[in-house]
């Protein structure tokens, strides 16, 4: 089977020092584009990192210090990679939750623009954990009955990706699915967008999850004390979560989505005298019953947030 596109789909892999999105640094990437004419690209690129990989990152990908000294930084290939991927959507293995936010870190920390607006993402992971829920090596022998050889290796990992993607394609093409709220369709076909909608169920605004869409299309926080409330909602309430977040050790794609939020939320805010301290009324009876005055404590007075206030936040997270 090959697949329907509109446009080039990206499958793509990352080799890194670990799997701290913030800290750690891509060693390996390797990208098959696969065009509408039906004709491959392959780009597979050894990272120089700049910090030393740990022995048991180096144990499963195979790929030491030495294999990587004179390979040249993210930084000066960024542009080659950027311009290699175009307009392509993007596709991999558990690419939603690792991939594509470890090489947004390193776009973002290279300086160089690679926007995921308009793009469709697959997640070829998500479609086998929630068909079959097995791994990489199981999925490439359940679906394609053949062993993969030279698992962590980046170009080896795409294109047995690339492959089960195509086996699922026939293996799914008539079956029914059931979602949580009992919710049937045939979600597996031939088709990117459709691809992207059922690989991206839990909707993330960030990737890295900090942030995800709730049903009504707001930004709502997915950790912490404030899961599940918007943000908009809690910059509202308690904007020094905004400082706090900027300051803490946060993705810098998660911070840069965070950060058209809060701009968002300023321009509103700009045109009212009164920002509501949270605007789920659902919740609002409920969190104000349990409130209670506390003596002594002044009040916070309304009005909107200006300049001033939003800098004297930033100094005090950031001491």
């Amino acid at each position: 089977m090959n697949l329907k596109l509109k446009r080039p789909l990206a499958f793509f892999d990352l080799e890194t020092t670990g799997v701290n999105i913030s800290a750690d640094r891509i060693v390996e990437l390797s990208i098959l584009k696969a065009s509408p004419d039906g004709s491959e690209a392959v780009k597979t690129l050894k990272i120089n990192p700049e910090i030393p990989i740990p022995l048991e990152s180096s144990l499963i990908h195979g790929i030491y210090d030495e294999d990587v000294a004179q390979a040249p930084t993210f930084k000066e290939v960024a542009m080659e990679v950027a311009e290699f991927l175009g307009d392509a959507d993007l596709a991999g293995y558990n690419s939603n939750k690792f991939d594509i936010p470890m090489l947004m870190e390193e776009f973002l920390r290279a300086g160089v623009e690679f926007s995921l607006t308009d793009r469709f993402f697959v997640d070829v992971q998500n479609i086998f954990h929630q068909m079959e829920q097995r791994t990489l090596k199981a999925a490439y022998r359940f679906y394609c009955g053949k062993s993969l050889d030279n698992a962590h290796s980046a170009e080896a990992d795409v294109r047995a990706t690339y492959d089960v993607l195509l086996s699922q394609l026939d293996r799914y093409q008539d079956t029914e699915w059931e979602d949580k709220a009992g919710n049937k369709s045939v979600p597996v076909v031939n088709d990117v967008e459709a691809l992207h909608h059922f690989t991206n169920l839990s909707r993330p605004v960030d990737f890295a999850g900090r942030m995800v869409f709730n049903e009504q299309g707001e930004e709502v926080f997915n950790f912490g004390k404030h899961k599940g409330r918007s943000v908009e909602a809690v910059f509202a309430m308690e904007p020094s979560y905004y400082s706090w977040m900027m300051q803490g050790d946060f993705p810098l794609y998660t911070k840069q989505c965070l950060e058209k939020v809060w701009k968002r939320f300023r321009m509103k805010q700009k045109g009212t005298a009164n920002v509501p301290r949270d605007t789920d009324p659902s919740k609002r009876n409920s969190q104000a019953a349990g409130r209670q005055p506390q003596e002594g404590r002044p009040k916070r007075k309304s009005g909107p947030i200006t300049d001033d206030m939003l800098k004297d936040l930033q100094a005090k997270f950031s001491k």
